[in-house]
């Protein structure tokens, strides 16, 4: 009976979250962001170079990313957050036609040209799709912060 719990215990650990990575992580930011900001880089870079210096090609902290995917996910959802309340329904329906229009187009050229190098690259052409949609919707972080730090975000 013990040796029965222990092993109830041992399954319900597997599927456990593992704070590590998590805790790796955070630390991580609360110091590669401070650094990047005060060499002027942004907090982008720093958490872009936290994750380098975690991840399987650096300490190797964290392994297999997947591990951290919902910590990832929670900070898109706070980030898309943020930029919602910056934004007033009004200003964003007199863009529409840039947003819906420029902008699809700026996202289905840049997405093409990214999956190009991918697959001449040698990748296959869904994972060169993949990462070529990924790094296109991901750099809205990075030029928000530019035109934040220009003065030049959601004026009106």
């Amino acid at each position: 009976m013990a040796g029965e719990a222990v092993g109830h215990a041992a399954e319900a650990a597997s599927h456990g979250i593992d704070l590590l990575p998590v805790v790796a992580l955070l630390a991580a930011g609360v110091i590669a962001v401070p650094l990047f900001k005060r060499l002027g880089l942004g907090s982008v870079l720093g958490y872009l170079a936290a994750g380098l210096l975690l991840g399987p090609s650096g300490l190797a902290v964290i392994n297999d990313p997947a591990s951290v995917l919902h910590l990832a996910e929670l900070g898109v959802v706070m980030f898309l957050f943020i930029i919602g309340l910056e934004m007033e329904p009004s200003w964003l329906w007199s863009l529409r036609k840039q947003i819906f229009g420029l902008g699809v187009i700026q996202v289905a050229i840049c997405g093409l040209l990214l999956t190009g190098v991918g697959v001449l690259l040698g990748f296959a052409p869904a994972v060169a799709f993949v990462f070529g949609m990924g790094f296109v919707l991901t750099s809205t972080a990075i030029v928000m912060q530019i035109l934040g730090r220009a003065g030049r975000a959601f004026q009106r």
